[in-house]
């Protein structure tokens, strides 16, 4: 009993390093895929909407699964989940390797997404429970791994796929091999783990804040919102920020990925900061804070020069980077007898966001230009004044 009392008492750095390094190897594969949109796209004949199809099946199916997985794991925690969903995205990096056609390319990041559907809200789970009273700390270190990641990723695929070809992609599976044997140790912690202290640290959270149900589910609400905002936003830079770039400035494709890893480490560094000032001044402040905060530097980004316009996305990938861990510790915090199933919920929430703008955009940049998507995707985060109506989340005076 009390060697897992020390787990949960205090916060497990040794357990969320690890799950923050497996997160970032296993993102930085699937960041693989959508920095190697231009070689598809000239390999294949795609065309943008091809492109936004490929997004969308991607985001769908990592996302579709994630509440169902969270919700199980709420139930019956799995342990060795981890390893099974980074072996699923090994078998898809595989197929990626090997794909001949669209339809392939389709099954192939299908089957990663499903890999990644597994591994997200179980992750996220292990990180809330090694967090002790750091739960943004917590998040932050474990985000920070994704985002970090998927910056990596298109660093590597500018350095190892471009030159190599779409066999070289397989090099990647040595990080899926690793992270394995990473979430592998990690999940023997989390088997060691007592189910009944997790139940009991639950109802002492039940306590901890005085809201309505009306009032939880109105907060549910603008965190949805919020997450649509962000992620649509990102959407567009994540896919379609090398095109903009290549068609603007008329750069290489290798040069417009290194414009996308510049956005992408910046986000990976900013995500620290959300976590640690949320857990200190609380996490309202820092949804507000970092989605509305970036609306002034992304509504200038599209009519800016070169270099500037790489200065704004840094930007703003350094300040709308914390939104993700302070939403999701704050919806946690509003249904805590549910973490597994809110992080799935939201995991999968973003992800599904995510592939329906890609899509969306697609179609956009089809129908008018990737200029103009732009123009139409940097006002999404005028929407962060919504946080205005979240709830103060004050604990209740014992």
């Amino acid at each position: 009993m009390s060697t897992a009392l020390s787990h949960t008492a205090k916060t497990t750095f040794p357990i969320l390093f690890a799950i923050s390094i497996a997160h970032l190897l296993n993102d930085a594969v699937q960041s693989v895929i959508p920095s190697i949109y231009p070689m598809l796209k000239s390999e294949f004949a795609l065309t943008f909407t091809q492109i936004g199809i490929i997004t969308f099946i991607f985001q769908m199916t990592s996302s579709v699964l994630q509440p169902f997985v969270g919700r199980y794991a709420d139930r019956r925690p799995s342990p060795y989940a981890l390893t099974v969903g980074m072996c699923i995205s090994l078998i898809g990096l595989f197929m990626l390797a090997h794909s001949g056609s669209f339809s392939l390319i389709i099954a192939s990041v299908a089957v990663v997404g499903i890999g990644s559907s597994i591994f997200h809200p179980e992750a996220s789970r292990v990180a809330q429970l090694a967090a002790g009273p750091r739960k943004g700390l917590a998040q932050s270190i474990f985000q920070v791994g994704g985002n970090g990641g998927s910056a990596i990723g298109p660093l590597l695929a500018a350095l190892i796929v471009l030159p190599h070809g779409m066999g070289a992609v397989m090099w990647f599976a040595f990080a899926l091999i690793l992270g394995a044997m990473v979430v592998t140790w990690v999940g023997r912690w989390y088997q060691r783990l007592i189910v009944a202290k997790m139940v009991s640290q639950v109802a002492k959270a039940r306590q901890m804040f005085s809201l309505t149900p009306r009032q939880v589910n109105r907060a549910m609400s603008v965190l949805v919102l919020l997450t649509f905002s962000k992620q649509f936003f990102l959407a567009s830079m994540t896919s379609y920020f090398t095109f903009f770039m290549i068609d603007k400035f008329g750069v290489s494709i290798r040069d417009a990925q290194l414009c996308l890893f510049a956005f992408l480490a910046a986000s990976a560094i900013g995500i620290i900061a959300g976590g640690y000032v949320g857990d200190k001044i609380g996490r309202k402040y820092v949804i507000w804070c970092s989605i509305l905060g970036a609306a002034p530097f992304a509504l200038a980004l599209p009519y800016a020069g070169f270099y500037a316009t790489i200065i704004l996305a840094v930007l703003v990938g350094l300040i709308i980077s914390s939104a993700f861990s302070a939403i999701l510790v704050f919806a946690t915090e509003l249904k805590p007898a549910h973490i597994g199933t809110i992080a799935g919920l939201f995991f999968g929430l973003s992800f599904g966001l995510g592939g329906i703008g890609a899509a969306f955009f697609g179609w956009l940049a089809e129908m008018t230009s990737i200029r103009f998507v732009f123009q139409v995707s940097t006002l999404l985060p005028l929407l962060g004044i919504v946080a205005a109506f979240l709830p103060n989340m004050k604990p209740v005076k014992q």
